[in-house]
């Protein structure tokens, strides 16, 4: 495929321009035609830094993406609650739930196939027993299914809104209410693919209901419930409000604080999940604790 490189364009890496007008195909995977030499720059190989010119030819020879393979890897898990169809795991921050653009091991799916003899195969090979995600950069209790009914069971109570979902977010700033609730669509942000906005009419119906739990001089803890299960909806939402979440430099918060340590992350954590067995009905509550990184950063606040 051929791209010219307007004049608006001018000045841009050749990676990031290329990754702005392909959206469909990662910024990492276009870096890899870039170094397999199937982007040629007028007829020229070049790096991926390099600053396009308005005018400048750009040949575009995409590669298929290399097949992705979920394999055990002996990487530790907390689990927080266990039965015979449903097991809770408590993800740290920094792992992502599955292989994806990028990133091919360390998930928790890799965790998983070592951890557990039989998994749920309904959402596919790369995502065994993976009903619902969790943000990278997000911690807490994610719930994962052992077996194809238990699986739809609980993907049914997911998309059905039955699933109470509870999250601690410390945010920016003196929230003025002591408990509100914010209804926003969310939709992919036309201007920065990688992030969601929730300033468009259209979008997906989402709503984030929230109160306070403690005031800092220069922040606010809040218990957050979600009745819907948006893309980034949380962060989305309290950002749109004027308070992002601390640490999520993606949705406006300052990447440092002054007089606070680098937290490493973004403070978010998803504290308790209320669900119906499958097979018995029961409702089954399982909490996880507040990550050990933010006990830590938030008694450093006093």
């Amino acid at each position: 495929m051929l791209v010219t490189v307007d004049l608006q364009d001018a000045g841009k890496r050749l990676d990031q321009m290329l990754h702005e007008r392909l959206p469909e195909f990662s910024r990492s995977r276009i870096q890899d035609w870039i170094r397999a030499g199937r982007v040629l720059v007028d007829g020229s190989t070049k790096r991926a830094s390099y600053l396009v010119r308005a005018g400048d030819a750009i040949d575009v020879d995409p590669a298929e993406a290399p097949p992705l393979d979920a394999t055990p890897e002996a990487i530790p898990l907390a689990v927080l609650y266990e039965d015979a169809d449903v097991v809770a795991i408590d993800k740290p921050a920094g792992m992502t739930v599955h292989a994806g653009a990028g990133v091919h091991s360390g998930t928790l799916v890799n965790a998983l196939l070592h951890r557990f003899a039989e998994l749920s195969g309904v959402g596919g090979a790369l995502r065994p027993g993976i009903v619902h995600r969790l943000d990278r950069f997000t911690s807490g209790v994610l719930l994962v299914a052992k077996n194809d009914a238990a699986h739809r069971q609980l993907a049914a109570q997911f998309s059905g809104r039955q699933v109470e979902k509870v999250y601690l977010a410390l945010v920016h700033g003196r929230v003025k209410l002591e408990s509100g609730r914010i209804e926003r669509p969310i939709a992919r942000d036309p201007r920065h693919r990688t992030r969601m906005t929730a300033r468009r009419a259209e979008g997906r119906a989402a709503w984030s209901q929230y109160r306070v739990l403690r005031r800092f001089e220069r922040f606010t803890l809040l218990e957050v419930r979600i009745g819907t299960g948006r893309t980034h909806q949380i962060r989305v939402h309290l950002s749109s409000i004027g308070h992002p979440v601390v640490g999520d430099t993606l949705y406006g918060a300052p990447a440092k604080i002054e007089g606070l340590p680098l937290l490493g992350r973004f403070f978010l954590h998803a504290h308790r999940i209320r669900f119906e067995q499958p097979s018995t009905r029961e409702e089954v509550t399982v909490v996880s604790p507040l990550a050990r990184e933010l006990e830590e950063w938030i008694q450093g606040l006093g």
